[in-house]
């Protein structure tokens, strides 16, 4: 995913689980969205995500909940927990280029 991320111009930055990636977000700011995988070690996803909203900066980012499972109800409890959207492994690159379309241009 990321390899083709920044093949459309994106630059990314890359958490190994949620308490880094909150971190990794408070030392940058200007990030425009986050792809949160929701089955990330240590604090889970749902935590992270959470975790975001609660700083005022981010209130508002776009974020995006990456998950495996496809289980009725997930995308309910992705958006409950802080998520903008969400999208099903094995991800459909031309459908996470359209939901970053919407988030970032909105």
């Amino acid at each position: 995913m990321t390899s083709f991320l920044e093949r459309h111009k994106m630059n990314i930055l890359y958490a190994e689980n949620g308490k880094d990636g909150v971190d990794l977000l408070k030392k940058n700011p200007d990030v425009d969205a986050v792809l949160m995988d929701v089955m990330i070690p240590g604090m889970d996803g749902y935590e992270t995500m959470r975790a975001i909203r609660k700083i005022k900066k981010f209130q508002s980012i776009p974020v995006i909940a990456v998950t495996a499972k496809a289980m009725k109800g997930d995308r309910e409890k992705c958006i409950e927990a802080g998520a903008s959207d969400y999208i099903t492994k094995p991800i459909d690159v031309d459908q996470l280029l359209s939901l970053l379309r919407v988030w970032l241009y909105k």
